[in-house]
């Protein structure tokens, strides 16, 4: 029997909420949830922002904890396990995406909390593939948000080959943005921070920034035009992406991690004339996952978190909706 929080309307409070998981299969883990991180996502399946989110809904794809039990055919992972799983629960692992190691572009990818029951809770279960084990010196208070926010930032700098001479610009410093801003910094990059928010001038520098321009200041931004390889938008609102692109190198990149609902307007010429490129990408592949995990160990990266205990849970999502995390939401199992 699992206990979980879920909500039953859109919008809906977490209560709490009891169900039955059948005999684990072979392919399987459970996993007994220490902490799990509060995305921006989870708020917005809650909403039904993107019309579908089914309920009972338990939210929570930032998962930690430890391996309570494993199926007849896993190998590599044992009760007792530190592990983490993040925004995909389960793969095909048989289309050319998940053959050539883009698992995360799997065609039949299960979301964790998409159709199933998420991470708020004390037991989640997931494919083996989709389960990561952690590195002997990642705190696992910290670790839930890297599961996704530090993978998402992550897996560009990896499928775009970003050198460490590089120039990034990364809009937006929250969630996803304090995690870019300290993974860039040890990379190598210069790294600029655009923000709006005074108070996030100093913390921006203080996490590795090199300087920073504000985002309403048009004055600002246009002293800033031809300067950078790479720009990470980590924010879901409209912005005036030409400016943004104006801010570009030659052959430099507009990088979208946000989830923007709205249609991106921009002219063609803005990219064609200087062979400019707007793109955008999901979460990484499990191997992605390890890689990212290997290299915030090594760097002594962590995201900046803020801790509730699970019966709050709804404090803990409003704090979010507030806008009041200082940077990542997580919730505490015990």
């Amino acid at each position: 029997m699992v206990n979980a929080y879920a909500a039953h309307e859109t919008g809906g409070l977490l209560k709490p909420f009891q169900y039955q998981l059948p005999p684990i299969g072979a392919y399987e883990v459970d996993i007994q949830v220490q902490h799990c991180g509060i995305c921006h996502s989870d708020l917005s399946l809650l909403e039904n922002a993107w019309g579908v989110t089914q309920y009972p809904f338990v939210p929570g794809h930032e998962i930690v904890g430890t391996v309570l039990a494993v199926g007849q055919d896993v190998v590599h992972l044992k009760e007792g396990d530190r592990v983490g799983l993040g925004w995909h629960s389960a793969y095909c692992l048989h289309c050319d995406q998940c053959l050539t190691g883009n698992h995360n572009m799997c065609y039949s990818a299960q979301a964790t909390i998409v159709g199933r029951h998420g991470g708020f809770a004390d037991i989640v279960r997931a494919k083996v593939p989709s389960v990561v084990k952690l590195p002997d010196s990642v705190d696992m208070r910290t670790a839930g948000p890297l599961l996704c926010g530090g993978i998402t930032v992550f897996n560009p700098l990896i499928q775009f080959n970003i050198l460490p001479t590089a120039k990034v610009g990364v809009i937006g410093i929250g969630g996803l943005g304090h995690i870019a801003v300290q993974i860039l910094q040890a990379w190598g990059c210069e790294v600029t921070a655009f923000t709006s928010s005074e108070s996030k001038i100093e913390e921006a520098l203080k996490m590795g920034a090199n300087k920073t321009l504000n985002s309403r200041d048009s004055e600002e931004l246009k002293s800033a035009e031809n300067s950078f390889d790479l720009i990470l938008s980590t924010v879901n609102v409209e912005l005036d992406w030409s400016t943004y692109l104006s801010l570009l190198k030659p052959k430099g990149r507009l990088h979208l991690l946000g989830v923007v609902l709205e249609p991106l307007n921009l002219s063609v010429s803005s990219l064609l004339s200087r062979q400019k490129s707007v793109s955008a990408s999901p979460v990484g592949s499990p191997n992605a996952i390890a890689q990212m995990l290997e290299f915030c160990q090594r760097h002594n990266i962590k995201p900046i978190t803020q801790h509730f205990p699970l019966k709050e849970v709804n404090e803990a999502m409003e704090h979010l909706r507030a806008g009041k995390a200082r940077y990542r939401v997580v919730l505490d199992m015990n």
